[in-house]
């Protein structure tokens, strides 16, 4: 028995190898499933809120409701009449002006802030803080309606300045209203950009500014030399953020005309309000589809080509 019981351990034992291969993938395979338990939930939601409805945009792109026929199958002739529309291409082009301008300021100025408040001169840095990104934090809503009341010459600040100075200014006059407008977007992400700074330079080691301070240099030397390079990142990030909120601009267009009058906003002010006003009171959510889909790819090939850039300045960091 003593000799059986030494075969059984001895072919058990050279056994072993095999079954340990054969376990190894059935490991992986629980680990996969249990990998894939974790991801469903936010795969059933992703696809939910953004593959279906993008999906559901393109087939709606493809007709076309007439009054004779009803909703018809159009194919791409959406896509073509998009593409000769001057109304269109009319937002557009204010949308990337508005661009041009308005983002290089705001994120100048937030760096410039993140800046202070890094340098630990700035007495409250806390409270600074706090304070700089609290409108971030009120609803496009409100804050269109605030600055309206604000700038507005009828009941606002401007309106009682006009008569006691006997002046006749009008931020929301046509010409002007897309600053009033950029002013608006700058106070209020002006300090969502600045605390994306704040926190890059907070990566940064000390030790760095005391060996450059113990060789003599100074805080502007400082700031050009390793704090103005250490932003790079998170530069580029702040600008594909500020392109993709800026190419999205329906709030203040959309609020500004019931609040002021002669603001010079049309509904084909920015290709959003285009969108909405084509969809829900024009009646041709085809069209509207087809314009959003083009948005959309033109914004990606701009915040692409932004990436793309920042990327290949990256090993000069």
């Amino acid at each position: 028995m003593g000799l059986a019981r030494r075969v059984d351990v001895t072919a058990s034992a050279m056994a072993s190898p095999d079954a340990a291969h054969r376990s190894a993938p059935s490991r992986k395979r629980r680990k996969s499933q249990v990998g894939l338990a974790f991801i469903a939930p936010f795969g059933a939601l992703f696809a939910l809120v953004f593959i279906v409805p993008i999906l559901y945009a393109v087939y709606l792109s493809l007709f076309q409701d007439k009054l004779i026929g009803g909703n018809t199958f159009v194919g791409f002739a959406n896509y073509g009449k998009l593409f000769q529309d001057p109304q269109f291409w009319d937002g557009v082009g204010r949308v990337f002006r508005f661009t041009l301008v308005q983002v290089p300021i705001m994120l100048i100025f937030a760096m410039a802030l993140a800046l202070a408040l890094d340098s630990m001169r700035v007495h409250g840095t806390r409270f600074m803080r706090v304070t700089i990104f609290l409108p971030y934090a009120v609803p496009a809503i409100v804050a269109t309606l605030m600055w309206g009341f604000l700038l507005g010459v009828k009941y606002g600040l401007f309106g009682s300045l006009n008569d006691a100075l006997g002046t006749d200014l009008d931020p929301f006059a046509p010409d002007t209203t897309l600053i009033s407008i950029g002013l608006m977007v700058t106070w209020a992400f002006t300090g969502f950009n600045m605390l994306i700074f704040y926190a890059a330079l907070k990566a940064v080691p000390r030790e760095l500014y005391e060996a450059a301070a113990i060789d003599g240099a100074n805080e502007l030397q400082i700031v050009r030399a390793i704090k103005l390079p250490a932003l790079r990142g998170s530069l580029v990030v702040t600008i594909i953020f500020s392109i993709i909120g800026t190419f999205q601009m329906f709030n203040e267009p959309q609020i500004l005309p019931s609040m002021v009058a002669n603001s010079g906003v049309t509904t084909f002010y920015t290709p959003n309000l285009y969108a909405y006003n084509l969809a829900f009171t024009g009646s041709q959510q085809g069209y509207a589809a087809a314009l959003a889909l083009v948005m959309a790819a033109i914004t990606i090939a701009v915040a692409y080509a932004v990436q793309i850039r920042g990327l290949r300045n990256a090993p000069e960091q």
